[in-house]
């Protein structure tokens, strides 16, 4: 997963960015070589006149004086200067791949696990950084031993003639090491990258460690990868360590045969006492050709990681257009001819569909029947391969990103919450309506404190289905990429729920809307038992799973477009809590299109439309009372949780057909046909109070019951 030409792009960028840092670095690096180079002629010069004891000795000691303060001040201006550009080199470099992550479609950025997405951004992005600095230092690092080995020349031709003869071992010694150390460093960082996926995987499951008492095996599991760490950053320690030894060795050679060619021409007469001592000085110089080794072995450093850290700034963005939707469309929604491939794998295949604005369609189908990917193709979380989605129509892919995010909003099973940008969990709410909501939110329950929002989303990274969220620390940020599967998926944008949107849906954001939206996902109730209510903040929130889906719910329900998508947003929630959401949707917001994925008979049969997928098509669609004369289409449902039904069923007849099923499928049906019993009349078809739908409408805004 790295980018080779991407990383010469990414570096070209960095040094682009900080060219004036860069270029000051560069005059203050070149200039203090040049005071090195200046110091051993004029200090010998100034003893040569001090032996003779010539008047204009002291203006050259003044000279050599200037010159040695002026090459100490460029050295700590070129150490402070080196810092500040590779603080913002690195500032830029994570930039880019956050945004090249955050831009790209979910699917594209799957192959990054939350651990592996942390070490590019924090470590590989940090020494892709340093390029810059030590690209601008190297000059000065060849300028120096180059400026010696021309000054020893001009002293005398035999002393540099003799340390150009070692040269050639010199520059093999440099070569072996770039050509080792290169190979040995991008190998550690793919290990270091392990490592840290694998810590991630496991922090976020560690519940599951805990109860199947496999900590150990896990342990081992993490910290496989130390021992490619360990090779490779041995044999990176030994390249360098030999690298250093065998110029250790060299250069003082040389050294020592300058000085003694310097001294055998002293005594000759060939050379004064300031000759030679400038020629020793110039020799120590010219040996400092091995100091080139830590730049490049910084750039070494940078290449490597710039192709890991380039691998995500190099994601293709998900474009959009200029199209606007029509003015009080109902939300209409239309499917036609879509298929979706990931990995050779057909995850829907000809998909049409056409759903009436302001219905409600349940999607259901097994695992794996193509439903979250159906959720994220409508609402443009991520694009087909093939086919085209209309919104009133529009094709998605026209719209602007900010129309497209205002026209729909998105709920999930494990929804994700950035404290960084949302401190508190009145603001959380409220940054479905986009930076402006969060950041004016204020005055519900004690007090809705909002933060304004980078981007104006809800969060950073959405969330789908069966994924888990990790944070990579960048800089003073925080970074979420939220995982799908195996890997992470952060899309370009979701209204509602989980992706930056580029502009707010409203002004402000009432402490009575956000209330609203609380209460219509059951939440107000809860929010308002915590320490400091809406004001709570988030790190401080000890919230359940089922009330970290009340809480996504109402950051939803706030910014509800055109078109709300819930895909498994209640699956935490128990019977009584999901149907009391579930009458929020018809009766408590404005009329939308509402896309329900469902796992529960009951949420099926009470929205006016299915879709049933299987292996990545529609096998069947209309309502829920016709589907379920099919028993395969009951069979979907056998793997309900118990909790979806648990409610005392009085018996219901006739009941012929149904023994005629399997024992669990005569369960699904008997529930079922007695819901519809229930919803038919007075008939006392449910005992429990809390599951009673008797005063339920026949039919309401697309919640009315179809079983």
């Amino acid at each position: 997963m790295a980018s080779r030409t991407g990383s010469d792009v990414l570096l070209r960028g960095a040094v682009r960015h900080t060219a004036g840092p860069t270029a000051v670095l560069l005059v203050c690096s070149v200039a203090g070589a040049g005071c090195a180079l200046a110091v051993p002629a004029v200090v010998g010069r100034t003893l040569d006149l001090l032996l003779h004891r010539h008047p204009a000795a002291g203006a050259w000691l003044t000279w050599a004086a200037v010159l040695l303060a002026a090459e100490v001040l460029l050295e700590t201006a070129t150490v402070l200067l080196t810092q500040l550009t590779t603080a913002r080199a690195t500032a830029w470099v994570r930039l880019r791949a956050t945004t090249g992550l955050s831009a790209t479609a979910p699917h594209r950025a799957e192959p990054y696990s939350g651990g592996d997405v942390a070490a590019r951004l924090c470590v590989n992005a940090t020494d892709s950084g340093a390029a810059p600095a030590a690209l601008a230092t190297s000059v000065a690092s060849v300028l120096v031993p180059a400026g010696a080995l021309v000054a020893l020349a001009l002293i005398d031709p035999w002393t540099a003639a003799v340390f150009a003869a070692g040269l050639p071992l010199l520059l093999v010694v440099l070569r072996s090491f770039a050509h080792q150390s290169s190979d040995s460093v991008g190998r550690y960082q793919h290990a270091q990258g392990a490592v840290a996926a694998r810590l991630t995987e496991a922090l976020s499951g560690a519940r599951t460690i805990a109860a199947a008492h496999t900590a150990r095996r896990e342990e081992e599991r993490i910290l496989a990868p130390l021992e490619e760490m360990t090779r490779y950053g041995t044999r990176m320690w030994l390249v360098h360590g030999r690298a250093v030894a065998r110029s250790g060795v060299l250069l003082p050679l040389l050294t020592t045969a300058v000085v003694a060619v310097a001294g055998t021409r002293l005594a000759a007469g060939g050379l004064s006492v300031g000759d030679l001592l400038a020629a020793s000085r110039y020799a120590a110089l010219a040996a400092g050709v091995g100091s080139i080794a830590a730049p490049l072995g910084a750039l070494v450093r940078a290449r490597n990681a710039g192709r890991r850290t380039a691998a995500l700034a190099d994601l293709p963005p998900m474009t959009h257009g200029s199209a606007a939707l029509p003015p009080d469309g109902p939300g209409d929604l239309e499917l036609r001819e879509v298929r979706v491939v990931r990995d050779g794998v057909p995850l829907l295949t000809d998909v049409t569909l056409t759903i009436d604005g302001g219905s409600t369609v349940a999607v259901v189908g097994r695992s794996g029947a193509g439903k979250s990917t159906l959720s994220a193709v409508a609402g443009r979380l991520t694009d087909p391969d093939e086919g085209r989605v209309l919104l009133d129509g529009v094709d998605l892919a026209r719209l602007t990103r900010a129309e497209l995010r205002s026209a729909t909003s998105y709920a999930f099973a494990r929804p994700a919450f950035d404290s960084g940008a949302t401190p508190t969990v009145g603001s959380a709410i409220a940054s479905g309506l986009g930076a402006a909501g969060a950041g004016a939110a204020e005055g519900a329950g004690t007090g809705v404190m909002g933060g304004a929002e980078t981007g104006g989303g809800a969060v950073s990274a959405a969330e789908s289905g069966r994924g888990r969220v990790s944070a990579a620390e960048t800089g003073r940020g925080r970074v979420s990429a939220a995982e799908t599967g195996r890997g992470a998926r952060t899309a370009a944008g979701t209204g509602g729920d989980d992706v930056i949107a580029d502009a707010p849906r409203t002004a402000d954001a009432p402490a009575e809307k956000v209330r609203d939206a609380a209460r219509a996902a059951s939440a107000d109730a809860f929010i308002r038992l915590l320490p400091q209510g809406y004001d709570t903040p988030l790190d401080d929130a000890p919230l359940s799973g089922g009330e970290s889906q009340r809480l996504g719910l109402a950051r939803a329900f706030i910014g509800a477009g055109r078109l709300m998508i819930l895909d498994d947003a209640t699956s935490s929630l128990d019977t009584a809590t999901e149907r009391q959401v579930e009458l929020a949707l018809s009766t408590s917001l404005r009329p939308c299109t509402k896309l329900v994925v469902a796992h529960r008979v009951s949420t099926a049969a009470r929205a006016d439309k299915v879709v049933w997928l299987e292996a990545g098509r529609v096998r069947g669609c209309g309502p829920h009372r016709l589907l379920w004369e099919d028993p395969h289409y009951r069979a979907v449902f056998l793997a309900e949780p118990a909790s979806a039904s648990t409610a005392t069923v009085a018996p219901v007849k006739p009941v012929a057909r149904v023994e005629t099923l399997a024992p669990a499928e005569a369960v699904v049906e008997a529930v079922a046909s007695a819901r519809a019993a229930s919803a038919a009349g007075p008939a006392g078809a449910l005992a429990s109070p809390q599951n009673d739908w008797r005063a339920e409408p026949a039919a309401s805004d697309g919640l009315g019951s179809d079983a």
